[in-house]
Protein backbone atom coordinates (compact mmCIF):
# COMPACT_ATOMS: atom_id res chain seq x y z
CA UNK A 1 0.00 0.00 0.00
CA UNK A 2 2.44 2.95 1.44
CA UNK A 3 6.08 1.17 0.38
CA UNK A 4 7.46 4.81 -0.48
CA UNK A 5 7.23 7.95 1.98
CA UNK A 6 8.25 11.50 1.22
CA UNK A 7 8.83 13.42 4.01
CA UNK A 8 10.46 17.10 3.22
CA UNK A 9 11.90 19.13 5.40
CA UNK A 10 12.95 22.51 6.13
CA UNK A 11 15.40 21.96 9.17
CA UNK A 12 12.38 23.38 11.87
CA UNK A 13 11.70 21.70 14.87
CA UNK A 14 8.11 21.80 13.56
CA UNK A 15 9.14 19.53 10.55
CA UNK A 16 11.42 17.07 12.83
CA UNK A 17 7.99 16.22 14.88
CA UNK A 18 6.47 15.49 11.48
CA UNK A 19 9.41 13.27 10.63
CA UNK A 20 9.42 11.76 13.98
CA UNK A 21 5.67 10.57 13.67
CA UNK A 22 6.22 9.96 9.68
CA UNK A 23 9.46 7.65 10.66
CA UNK A 24 6.96 5.39 13.29
CA UNK A 25 4.24 4.83 10.42
CA UNK A 26 7.12 3.81 7.43
CA UNK A 27 8.50 1.25 10.50
CA UNK A 28 4.73 -0.24 10.60
CA UNK A 29 4.37 -0.50 7.08
CA UNK A 30 7.65 -1.40 6.14
CA UNK A 31 8.45 1.88 3.88
CA UNK A 32 10.88 3.53 2.63
CA UNK A 33 11.75 6.81 3.11
CA UNK A 34 12.69 9.78 0.86
CA UNK A 35 13.78 12.72 2.88
CA UNK A 36 13.70 15.89 0.46
CA UNK A 37 15.08 19.40 1.30
CA UNK A 38 14.41 22.29 -1.14
CA UNK A 39 16.84 25.01 -1.21
CA UNK A 40 15.61 28.38 -3.13
CA UNK A 41 18.17 30.12 -4.72
CA UNK A 42 18.43 33.54 -2.83
CA UNK A 43 19.09 35.21 -6.59
CA UNK A 44 15.30 34.37 -7.47
CA UNK A 45 13.32 36.56 -4.98
CA UNK A 46 16.54 38.92 -3.95
CA UNK A 47 17.23 41.53 -6.51
CA UNK A 48 21.36 41.16 -6.68
CA UNK A 49 23.61 43.92 -7.71
CA UNK A 50 27.03 42.98 -8.89
CA UNK A 51 28.61 44.21 -5.66
CA UNK A 52 26.21 41.79 -4.28
CA UNK A 53 26.83 38.85 -5.96
CA UNK A 54 29.82 37.16 -4.09
CA UNK A 55 27.09 37.50 -0.85
CA UNK A 56 24.47 35.49 -2.56
CA UNK A 57 26.68 32.71 -3.79
CA UNK A 58 27.57 32.66 0.06
CA UNK A 59 23.83 33.08 0.92
CA UNK A 60 23.29 30.37 -1.24
CA UNK A 61 26.03 28.09 0.18
CA UNK A 62 24.69 28.42 3.55
CA UNK A 63 21.56 27.52 2.51
CA UNK A 64 22.66 24.35 1.10
CA UNK A 65 24.54 23.81 4.42
CA UNK A 66 21.84 24.04 6.30
CA UNK A 67 19.98 21.52 4.29
CA UNK A 68 22.79 19.14 4.24
CA UNK A 69 22.83 19.34 7.84
CA UNK A 70 18.58 19.05 8.15
CA UNK A 71 18.66 16.09 5.98
CA UNK A 72 21.86 14.46 8.00
CA UNK A 73 19.86 14.67 11.42
CA UNK A 74 16.25 13.64 9.42
CA UNK A 75 18.48 10.47 8.28
CA UNK A 76 20.08 10.09 11.76
CA UNK A 77 16.20 9.98 13.31
CA UNK A 78 15.94 7.32 10.65
CA UNK A 79 18.81 4.94 11.59
CA UNK A 80 17.59 5.35 15.11
CA UNK A 81 14.41 4.16 14.14
CA UNK A 82 15.44 0.67 12.14
CA UNK A 83 13.97 2.68 8.77
CA UNK A 84 15.64 3.14 5.30
CA UNK A 85 16.07 6.13 4.17
CA UNK A 86 17.10 8.00 1.54
CA UNK A 87 18.06 11.78 1.40
CA UNK A 88 17.51 14.39 -1.12
CA UNK A 89 18.60 17.78 -1.53
CA UNK A 90 17.23 19.67 -4.62
CA UNK A 91 17.16 23.18 -5.48
CA UNK A 92 13.90 25.63 -6.49
CA UNK A 93 10.80 26.77 -5.02
CA UNK A 94 9.46 24.63 -2.26
CA UNK A 95 6.24 23.93 -3.57
CA UNK A 96 6.74 22.34 -7.60
CA UNK A 97 9.55 20.85 -6.10
CA UNK A 98 8.10 18.63 -3.58
CA UNK A 99 4.86 18.29 -5.70
CA UNK A 100 7.64 16.97 -8.47
CA UNK A 101 9.10 14.67 -6.38
CA UNK A 102 5.83 13.68 -4.70
CA UNK A 103 4.83 11.73 -7.79
CA UNK A 104 7.70 9.21 -7.04
CA UNK A 105 5.70 8.55 -3.68
CA UNK A 106 2.77 6.84 -2.20
CA UNK A 107 2.14 9.30 0.41
CA UNK A 108 3.90 12.39 1.92
CA UNK A 109 4.70 12.65 5.78
CA UNK A 110 4.66 16.76 6.06
CA UNK A 111 4.51 19.44 9.36
CA UNK A 112 2.34 22.65 9.63
CA UNK A 113 2.71 25.18 12.28
CA UNK A 114 -0.80 26.09 12.64
CA UNK A 115 -0.48 29.94 11.46
CA UNK A 116 -3.93 31.74 11.06
CA UNK A 117 -4.73 35.27 10.42
CA UNK A 118 -2.09 37.24 9.46
CA UNK A 119 1.11 35.15 10.10
CA UNK A 120 -1.02 32.66 7.27
CA UNK A 121 -1.52 35.23 4.80
CA UNK A 122 2.03 37.26 5.14
CA UNK A 123 4.35 33.76 5.67
CA UNK A 124 2.04 31.08 3.53
CA UNK A 125 2.25 27.65 3.77
CA UNK A 126 4.21 25.20 2.03
CA UNK A 127 2.26 22.18 3.46
CA UNK A 128 -0.76 23.66 2.62
CA UNK A 129 0.26 24.51 -0.93
CA UNK A 130 1.18 21.15 -1.36
CA UNK A 131 -2.17 19.81 0.19
CA UNK A 132 -4.02 21.73 -2.06
CA UNK A 133 -2.19 20.84 -5.75
CA UNK A 134 -1.51 16.87 -4.95
CA UNK A 135 -3.59 13.68 -5.69
CA UNK A 136 -1.36 11.81 -3.12
CA UNK A 137 -2.16 10.93 0.58
CA UNK A 138 -0.74 13.64 3.17
CA UNK A 139 -0.57 12.66 6.54
CA UNK A 140 -0.33 16.51 7.99
CA UNK A 141 1.17 16.40 11.99
CA UNK A 142 0.96 20.31 13.62
CA UNK A 143 3.48 21.35 15.47
CA UNK A 144 2.72 22.44 18.78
Amino acid sequence: MYKKLLMPTDGSECSFSAIKEGLEVAKALGAEVNFLYVVENPSSYIWMSPESIPYGMDLLADLQKAGKEALDRASKMAAEAGVKANTLLKEGQPIPAILEEAKNHDALVMGTHGRAGLDKLLLGSVTEGVLHRTNKPVLVVRSK
